[in-house]
């Protein structure tokens, strides 16, 4: 059987493959501390999932419009306005079944084969393959720890050439948690307005940003950047909705109504259930988002106090998001737990888990040999439990 040749090449999602490991050892039996999935460990808030009731009481269980609902584009609209003074109209928004899918969209309808898009690593593991499957090509930007894994203006211009199309940004970064600066971040948009090409800023975790902490919208740094950028954001993170599915792009409406026709007939409608209930997450008490980075807040404080007393698991303070990201490079080639070798950070994983039973993802997945990536979106239990068997693993 012949199969297309760009989904033949496509690599599984190494998050989805670690946390897909992770469940089988555990319907084995086998007692797992998986810190894998970017998936905060809250349920959904109730007054959201009474609304999601109520639509459906209601009979809002039909087709909505392809692009999403009025109400929820509009709730939209007054969430930027409330969150970043940011003034945009329907026109400008579009619904979409998950961040992911939004990113998607965006790069299908903007990305003409051989279409370069410029991605500062480390970067989250969809990135560069749904650069690939649009036809263009995914140009990495490589980053250090002793540049706060953030990429510097300079670097970026040496990649633009005739052909770049857009540099894909995340601030928060997964997996890094990396914040980008206000002046980088002008500095990013001044250049995509002198060299014509366009930023698609993923700020899905924008409402989860710790103390001391700055960053901005990108789309409030001046109109000119505005017109270059594309932003992406949706409901997963930031009230505990991974399920629900539910992304937006904002942008040129010309555009918009491009991905519009494309959603017509890629998968009709988002869930129309979702969409209800997103407007009463956007719209309603944001008591719960500050719930959750409260205690966000304390488990990255009690992760990184137990990284930071490992010898040689460095690290870039997160700034935002759930991750700590850190080096394990320096337990290459040495006897770990049960006598075991690793020579990279896939190895490494599979060992963690087959001798600690510790579920981590892969720097390789993010462009960051040397790392791993943990979720601390988890029970404070769970993160003592799994931190205690990574030291224990790591010291042999």
């Amino acid at each position: 059987m012949q199969f297309s040749p760009s989904v033949s090449k496509l690599q599984e999602s190494q998050t989805i493959a670690a946390a897909k490991k992770a469940k089988e050892l555990k319907a084995a039996g086998k007692t797992v501390y998986e810190f894998t999935l970017g998936e905060p460990d809250f349920n959904t808030p109730d007054h959201i999932c009474e609304a999601a009731i109520q639509a459906m009481r209601a009979g809002k269980t039909h087709y909505t419009p392809a692009g999403g609902t009025p109400e929820l584009k509009k709730a939209i609209c007054t969430a930027a306005l409330r969150d970043y003074q940011l003034q945009i109209d329907p026109s400008q928004v579009i619904i979409s079944n998950g961040a992911k899918h939004s990113i998607h969209n965006v790069l299908s309808v903007m990305c003409s084969p051989g279409d370069e898009v410029l991605i500062p690593t480390p970067y989250w593991v969809s990135y560069s393959a749904l650069v690939e499957l649009a036809g263009g090509i995914p140009i990495e930007i490589f980053t250090t720890e002793e540049q706060g894994f953030l990429p510097s203006v300079e670097q970026i211009a040496e990649k633009v050439t005739g052909r770049t199309r857009m540099v894909m940004l995340n601030s928060p970064c997964n997996p890094t948690g990396v914040v980008f600066p206000v002046a980088l971040l002008k500095a990013i948009g001044q250049l995509a307005v002198e060299h014509d090409f366009y930023i698609l800023s993923d700020e899905i975790y924008d409402k989860l940003i710790y103390p001391g902490a700055e960053t901005a919208c990108m789309m409030t740094l001046g109109s000119e950047i505005a017109e270059r950028t594309i932003l992406v954001n949706g409901v997963s993170k930031a009230y505990a909705m991974t399920g629900w599915r539910i992304g937006w792009t904002i942008g040129n409406p010309e555009m918009i109504k491009m991905i519009d026709k494309l959603q017509s007939q890629q998968t009709s409608n988002p869930c129309s259930i979702s969409q209800a209930a997103s407007v009463a997450a956007l719209t309603g008490p944001q008591d719960c988002v500050a719930e959750m980075l409260k205690a966000f807040t304390a488990r990255r404080a009690f992760v990184l106090d137990r990284l930071r007393a490992i010898p040689g698991c460095s690290f870039v303070e997160p700034g935002g998001a759930f991750y700590a990201f850190f080096k394990v490079s320096d337990y290459f080639d040495r006897p770990l737990q049960g006598g075991v070798k690793v020579s990279n950070s896939s190895d490494f994983c599979t060992a963690l888990l087959e001798q600690g039973q510790v579920a981590l993802v892969t720097g390789d997945a993010f462009g960051a040999p040397g790392y791993v990536r943990l979720s601390f979106a988890t029970d404070m239990a769970t993160l003592e439990a799994g931190l205690d068997r990574i030291a224990a693993f790591l010291a042999g």
